[in-house]
């Protein structure tokens, strides 16, 4: 007798009219939820992610930003520190790494590199009493790694070991001439003094 009881289901609960909306509430909403599922599925929407396509856009997008990577702004901020001289020259810039001398610093693609003290480097910056500036070689020497990293696996746009120096007119020569001498250490062998077009 006692085992009956405990194998019959328990009488059905009166619920409250609260109670009763709520439920309701939430069987309709798994009836939408299912309807929505259905067509879904109909559509034949993708519900996971193909793999393949994934890897074709991210090929694209690794071509693009190692396609556009080497490109360098030929557009200069002219600063008080900054008096790029004018010439009547008729070439136009090429692409390469740009070596930013002004009145204050080096600069290796807009990265500073090292200061620079009336017009000078400092003695701490160089490697002996030589003209080897031992940042900006540095910071020559990985923008040179990149560009032969980059030229492995695009052959249109080979390392050419060209540099583009944007000096101001009061640097002396002699501080250019350490910058070009740290440059060919670095394998920049060919370089463009970059000067403002005469109107």
């Amino acid at each position: 007798m006692v085992d009956d009881d405990i194998n019959q289901p328990a009488p059905p609960v009166a619920l409250t009219p609260e109670q009763q909306a709520e439920l309701d509430h939430e069987k309709e909403r798994k009836r939408y939820r299912k309807g929505r599922r259905a067509k879904r599925d109909k559509a034949g929407e993708i519900k996971e992610l193909n793999i393949t396509a994934m890897m074709d856009m991210m090929t694209i997008i690794l071509v693009f930003l190692l396609k556009s990577y080497m490109t360098s702004s030929a557009a200069v901020t002219i600063s008080e520190d900054l008096k790029i001289p004018r010439s009547t020259t008729q070439a136009k810039p090429e692409d390469a790494i740009n070596v930013t001398v002004t009145l204050a610093q080096v600069a290796v693609n807009d990265k500073a590199a090292c200061p620079v003290v009336n017009g000078a480097i400092p003695e701490d910056y160089r490697e002996g009493s030589g003209m080897m500036i031992s940042p900006v070689f540095d910071a020559l020497t990985k923008e040179v790694e990149k560009q032969k990293y980059i030229a492995k696996f695009n052959p249109k746009q080979p390392f050419t070991g060209k540099l583009n120096v944007i000096a101001d007119r009061r640097v002396p020569y002699h501080t250019i001439l350490e910058v070009l001498y740290t440059a060919g250490q670095a394998e920049l062998g060919q370089y463009k003094l970059m000067a403002l077009k005469n109107d």
